[in-house]
C-alpha cells in the first residue's frame, strides 16, 4: 500500500507515496520501500483498538475511494494537493538499505521486521497489497511531503499488518543498514494518534544518512487506521522533520470521510469546528 513519506533531501524526492492523525488519547506495514511514520501528538499507548461495532458493509467502490480521499481543507497550514502521478513518483533513495541480522538479539526475525519497514517505506506498502479499490493522493509543503491513502484490504491480513507496525517500536528501536551511500541509522518511536476508526497504529522513523555527500536527517510519521474492512495510511514528513498536528488531522478528518463512504453518506466538503 502506498503510505505516505514525504520528503526532499536535497533536491531528492522522498518515497512518501503509496504507501504509511486528530485526537487527544487514542494512539496507535514488503517489498519496495518508502517513507513516512506517526505523528507524537496526543500522550497515551502506541496502539488502541477500539471496541465498537465497525461502520456499514458497503464494498469500496474507487469512486467510493476517491471520496474518501482528504483534501487541502482538511490539513492545517499551507499544504498543496499535487496530482496523483506526481504523488506517485515520490522516492527517496535514502531509505534504501540492507538490514544486519547480527544486530539484534533474536537475529533473522528482528531482522526481517526492520527490512520490511524500511522496504515498505520506499515502495509505500506497509499495510501489505491492497485486496480492492484504492486511491490516493498526496500533499506539499515546503520541502516536506504528505502521502494519503485510502483501501480496502482482506479484515486478516489488515489485522496482521497493524500489529506488525505497532510491534515495531519495540523490535526495531534503533538499528542499522547498509545503504549506498553508506551506513543508515534509523531509530523507531511510538506515536500517538486520535481516537479515530476501529483500529489504529502510529510510529515516528528518523532515518540518519549521507545524500549528496553530505549528513542528512529524514524524519516521517507513519500512520494507518482501520475503518471496518478498510484503511487510510499517512505518510508524512521529510528532511526538516515531520509535523505531528497535519498527521493528526489527516488521520481525524480522514477516518471520518471514510466512515461516512462506507455508511452512504457524502463527507462533508470542509471539517467541522467541532471535530
Amino acid at each position: 500500500m502506498r503510505a505516505l513519506t514525504a520528503v526532499l533531501a536535497a533536491g531528492t524526492l522522498l518515497a512518501t507515496a503509496a504507501a504509511c492523525s486528530g485526537g487527544e488519547d487514542g494512539a496507535s506495514s514488503a517489498s519496495g520501500a518508502s517513507s513516512v511514520a506517526a505523528s507524537s501528538v496526543a500522550a497515551s499507548p502506541v496502539a488502541e483498538r477500539t471496541a465498537t461495532a465497525a461502520p456499514g458493509k458497503n464494498t469500496l467502490t474507487s469512486a467510493g475511494a476517491r471520496t474518501a480521499l482528504i483534501t487541502e481543507g482538511d490539513l492545517e497550514d499551507d499544504w498543496t494537493q499535487v496530482t496523483e502521478k506526481q504523488a506517485q513518483s515520490w522516492e527517496d533513495e535514502l531509505l534504501i538499505g540492507t538490514v544486519d541480522a547480527q544486530q539484534f538479539l533474536t537475529g533473522k526475525t528482528q531482522a526481517a521486521d526492520c527490512q520490511r519497514l524500511l522496504d515498505g517505506l520506499y515502495g509505500d506498502d506497509l499495510l501489505g497489497r491492497p485486496s480492492g479499490a484504492s486511491e490516493l493522493t498526496g500533499f506539499t509543503e515546503g520541502d516536506s511531503r504528505l502521502l494519503y491513502q485510502v483501501a480496502a484490504y482482506d479484515r486478516d491480513d489488515l489485522d496482521k499488518s497493524l500489529d506488525w507496525l505497532g510491534s515495531l517500536p519495540d523490535e526495531c528501536d534503533q538499528f542499522t543498514a547498509k545503504g549506498s551511500a553508506g551506513t543508515l541509522t534509523v531509530q523507531v518511536v511510538e506515536a500517538s494518534l486520535p481516537k479515530s476508526g476501529d483500529a489504529r497504529e502510529g510510529i515516528t522513523v528518523t532515518v540518519k544518512g549521507t545524500s549528496g555527500g553530505s549528513p542528512v536527517t529524514l524524519t516521517v510519521d507513519v500512520a494507518a487506521v482501520r475503518v471496518g474492512d478498510d484503511a487510510i495510511t499517512v505518510t508524512n514528513g521529510g528532511y526538516g522533520g515531520a509535523d505531528h498536528d497535519s498527521t493528526k488531522d489527516a488521520v481525524s478528518h480522514g477516518a471520518t470521510r471514510l466512515k461516512d463512504v462506507r455508511e452512504g453518506r457524502t463527507p462533508a466538503p470542509e471539517p467541522s469546528e467541532f471535530d
